[in-house]
């Protein structure tokens, strides 16, 4: 008995071993990588900006700005499409001096200046996303908060100066980079024309009144937004 109970167990270890020695080994496999998901650039953004403009020629206007932005996206897949305002400080001016001759007077020195203090846009974007990297065209309002004064020597010597705000159009083309989640880099050419407004200068011989005549400035700017 004690034979046969050995013999039965050795039969079935051995039975059972060459099962196990049948079964394939489970494959290995390796966990796929996580991958960051896609930034997506639908929703509200603030920002800071800041730039340089001036007129082509070496008479016009010229000068920097610094100011803010606020926007809104939406995303259809690749394509981004929104709306801009913007608002900045500036200081894009010229200046000019001569004489001006007067019968009866001797010759009149005369110092004129052109500034635009404060201006900004309100503007429709439109442009393709590729993963972080947006690239766009812009176009809509714009407006410059415009000063323009003149200080004459002679004949009691008196300064003058009116401001106005011009109104016209914005068209450019952008590109934004999305470098940290919330945060992205904006760099943009804007072309700018403004229509003419009338001043009016106060001076002791009477008031006058002249218009300024339209005008176009090129801008280049960057800026920095964060998205909600």
């Amino acid at each position: 008995m004690k034979t046969i109970l050995l013999a039965t167990v050795a039969v079935a270890a051995l039975g059972t071993a060459a099962s196990a020695a049948d079964l394939a080994a489970r494959p290995y496999t390796k966990a796929a990588p996580m991958l960051a998901p896609l930034p997506t650039w639908a929703g509200f953004y603030i920002g800071a900006m800041g730039g340089y403009a001036g007129q082509t020629g070496s008479d016009g206007i010229e000068g920097g700005f610094a100011g803010g932005t606020i926007g809104y996206n939406w995303q259809q897949a690749n394509v981004v499409f929104g709306i801009e305002a913007d608002a900045a400080w500036a200081d894009i001016s010229r200046s000019a001096a001569g004489f001006v001759a007067v019968p009866g007077f001797a010759p009149i020195g005369v110092t004129a200046s052109a500034k635009i203090q404060d201006w900004g846009t309100v503007r429709g974007r439109i442009g393709y996303a590729f993963g972080p990297t947006l690239l766009y065209a812009t176009g809509g309002y714009a407006w410059a908060d415009t000063k323009l004064s003149a200080a004459v020597t002679g004949v009691g010597g008196f300064s003058t100066s009116d401001s106005q705000v011009h109104s016209g159009y914005a068209v450019g083309a952008g590109l934004e980079y999305m470098f940290a989640p919330k945060w992205s880099f904006k760099a943009e050419y804007l072309f700018k024309s403004f229509g003419s407004e009338n001043y009016t200068f106060n001076t002791p011989f009477g008031s006058a009144t002249a218009a300024s005549g339209s005008f176009d400035i090129h801008s280049v700017q960057a800026g920095i937004n964060y998205h909600f």
